[in-house]
């Protein structure tokens, strides 16, 4: 095991509920009212299959280019409130300093990512990075893991991908490649496993623990659902 691919929005950065709020403010634009938490839900499956997904397909085929620019604008009025995880720009640097490769995988925009690489302070660190302007179709489908195995010239069985949602986890399990599920993003241990991850941790920190005692590798097999400490 040599590839990490690590979700952002949610994972990294804790953006999970400026999103939710970004979308419901683009829905009300619309005259269309969503609850929140139905939202949130959804955060972390691209906006090219969420609006679908929350509404219908005549929703999507009459408003979903316009939902989509109104939530890029509500998110962008929230984004410098946007911080990093605690123990983010940490666990990347830690990947890099075991001799593994490190690939942020994210369904927003290039933009978005390259904000969030700096923010991350992860330029010099991080071994590559896709975004959703690089696929035809977002998560839950699974072209972001596949385009970020390619940019470090790695196959499924090289790989495990760390993710906040169950679109993340789903993605990964779509090519073929391990999931490990983080709190961090507002989802249930229950929902993450139901997806198919194959732990959950607590944070930043008790990945990098796990990390550091078992090693990447580790992360990857099936062993049962790993209690929060930190």
């Amino acid at each position: 095991m040599s590839v990490a691919i690590l979700d952002i929005d949610g994972t990294l950065v804790d953006s999970n509920y400026q999103h939710a709020l970004a979308w419901y403010r683009a829905f009300l634009e619309h005259d269309i009212v969503l609850p929140i938490w139905r939202l949130h839900r959804h955060v972390g499956m691209g906006g090219d299959q969420l609006v679908r997904a929350v509404t219908d397909g005549t929703v999507e085929r009459e408003s979903g280019d316009r939902l989509r620019a109104a939530q890029k604008r509500a998110y962008h009025e929230m984004i410098a409130e946007v911080r990093p995880n605690f123990g983010a720009h940490e666990l990347v640097r830690d990947l890099g300093r075991r001799g593994h490769s490190a690939v942020l995988a994210s369904s927003s925009d290039r933009a978005q990512v390259e904000h969030y690489v700096d923010l991350l302070d992860v330029r010099g660190l991080a071994d590559a990075w896709t975004s959703a302007d690089d696929v035809e179709a977002t998560k839950p489908q699974p072209d972001l893991v596949g385009v970020a195995l390619e940019r470090v010239g790695a196959s499924p069985a090289e790989a495990v991908m760390v993710g906040d949602s169950p679109w993340d986890v789903e993605a990964a399990g779509r090519a073929g490649v391990p999931a490990v599920g983080v709190l961090t993003g507002g989802f249930s241990r229950e929902e993450l496993l139901e997806a198919g991850a194959t732990g959950i941790y607590e944070s930043m920190l008790e990945l990098r623990l796990a990390l550091h005692s078992a090693g990447l590798a580790s992360l990857a097999r099936r062993n049962g659902v790993l209690e929060g400490r930190a």
